[in-house]
């Protein structure tokens, strides 16, 4: 049975850093690539940042350059480093696995979800 248990949300202040973890059981970890996602009140949910099994790394245009998604294998967990955090990110994010990179920027496609930690910029 997968699951994915996200943790490291909490209030911060703009300009601050959080990060986020993403806690994986069920699954063969090291061959799967791992996606971030989040769901602002009133807002579909959308990708932010994947990594493929290799390591590669896609962010979404709004992301890049203040969030770093990594991966340990040996403890089978993703995170999000996320630096200089704004208002806007305010959200629940999430995690998921894929089969690539460009199916973890399909979040229709995506089954399974965990309950997702929240965060909270404060201006």
């Amino acid at each position: 049975q997968v699951q994915l248990v996200e943790s490291g949300g909490g209030v911060v202040q703009a300009g601050r850093s959080l990060r986020l973890s993403c806690a994986t059981s069920g699954i063969d970890f090291r061959y799967n690539t791992m996606g971030w996602y989040r769901q602002a009140p009133g807002k579909q949910r959308e990708f932010v940042a994947g990594i493929s099994a290799s390591g590669i790394t896609h962010y979404a245009d709004s992301m890049k350059g203040r969030f770093t998604i990594s991966r340990d294998n040996a403890k089978e967990t993703a995170y999000l480093q996320m630096n200089s955090l704004k208002p806007e990110d305010t959200a629940v994010y999430y995690c998921n696995t894929a089969t690539s990179l460009i199916a973890a920027m399909d979040v229709s496609a995506m089954g399974y979800w965990g309950k997702g930690t929240l965060v909270t910029v404060s201006s």
